[in-house]
């Protein structure tokens, strides 16, 4: 077993996934399909019983993800939207959340859809202002949900700064940041005072775009065990293949952030240079108005850039040859999208408006292509659009 005092990939190569834990001595962990277990005796099991309940090789990876956090406590889920509605049942009818205002357009959508319908209200508030969090506390607020970098804006949240306020005011209300953007690798939201971090995991921890998959870890035994309570009461559990495959993907986190991180900067760099680019968005760019956060908060960013076009959106999408037009992001490969249309439509226009979530706003996802290529490739489009 990696202890937390180890380096990030050590502990992604060895936490949880000792040999000695099974029998025949797998290096690599293997993949339990059973949904059954043999037990001893009626109700006497050794460690499992139903797959839902448990499963082998979920377990392994709850392990290396909370390990990775720096967390106690680990559970996976279907999709992020899975983890997202388990940490949800944490509360009552009646409720109040208080959730920044950029973030997901799935978060968004269930906030205003689906829980509206349970009777727990959401106010969005911009949060990069802690004061806007702390005026929109009621006394029924029992949750705060955060995003930093925020989705697609990039804006940032000073996590520590917030949450120390929020507990001030009612130490009892959860705080709960998406930590999606930056990953463990780049940022550690519980070690910022979060109660919980939540993930899809389905983007850069996976990074391979070909599994859906999301997680919570969590510090708190009672959060842990009411989640863990709440993970096999609802079933929204993934499938022992899927798991087996982010563990192995975990495998190469670093490297994959290094190389996203360095190809991503410096396409920002250009992009801001650009005489048909109005405007970029990334934390580690000195014109960004929270970098100096950005340097306090996190140790590096995430292949995530968005610009503001001068030229049309439309043609520019078109005639990109390297980076594929398609929805989520997080993989090896460059991916591009207008969120106004495609991950944000679900946003209320009035509220994509207020944020600028325009049709000149494009969002990147950089992936782990040859920095030039990529670099050229959006030049062409960016002189085809004009």
């Amino acid at each position: 077993m990696a202890s937390n005092s180890e380096g990030f990939s050590t502990r992604a190569i060895h936490a949880g996934q000792d040999p000695l834990q099974w029998t025949h001595c797998s290096v690599i962990p293997p993949i339990v399909m059973s949904t059954t277990f043999r037990q001893d005796a009626p109700a006497e099991h050794r460690g499992f019983e139903y797959g839902r309940s448990g499963n082998p090789t979920r377990k392994v990876l709850e392990t290396c993800l909370s390990a990775l956090e720096d967390g106690k406590h680990g559970f996976v889920f279907s999709s992020g939207l899975g983890a997202s509605t388990v940490i949800t049942c944490l509360l009552d009818s009646e409720d109040h959340i208080v959730s920044g205002d950029d973030i997901y357009g799935g978060t968004n959508r269930y906030f205003q859809k689906c829980l509206s319908k349970q009777n727990i209200a959401v106010t969005f508030v911009d949060a990069t202002d802690i004061k806007n969090i702390l005026n929109g506390i009621n006394p029924n607020t029992k949750m705060v949900w955060l995003e930093s970098p925020t989705n697609p804006l990039l804006k940032l949240v000073d996590i520590k700064e917030a949450t120390e306020a929020i507990k001030k005011i009612n130490s009892s209300i959860i705080v709960v940041v998406d930590n999606t953007f930056l990953t463990s690798y780049f940022q550690l939201p519980l070690n910022l005072g979060a109660d919980i971090v939540v993930y899809s995991l389905t983007k850069y921890m996976n990074g391979h775009s070909d599994i859906i998959m999301g997680a919570a870890i969590t510090n708190n035994d009672d959060l842990a065990a009411k989640i863990g309570f709440l993970q096999n009461a609802m079933g929204i559990v993934p499938s022992p293949f899927d798991c087996a495959m982010v563990n192995r993907s975990l495998k190469t986190l670093e490297l994959r952030m290094q190389q996203h991180m360095k190809n991503g900067l410096a396409i920002a760099k250009f992009l801001e240079k650009h005489a048909l680019v109005e405007k970029v968005m990334h934390p580690y760019l000195p014109s960004h108005p929270q970098y100096k956060l950005a340097l306090k908060q996190s140790s590096g960013h995430s292949g995530m850039v968005s610009f503001y076009l001068k030229g049309d959106s439309q043609k520019f999408l078109k005639s990109l040859k390297l980076f594929t037009l398609a929805e989520s992001l997080g993989g090896y490969e460059s991916l591009a999208e207008l969120p106004s249309i495609m991950t944000h439509a679900s946003v209320p226009e009035e509220a994509r408006e207020k944020l600028g979530i325009t049709n000149q706003l494009i969002r990147l996802s950089v992936g782990l292509e040859s920095e030039k290529d990529l670099i050229d490739d959006l030049d062409q489009a960016l002189k085809a659009c004009q």
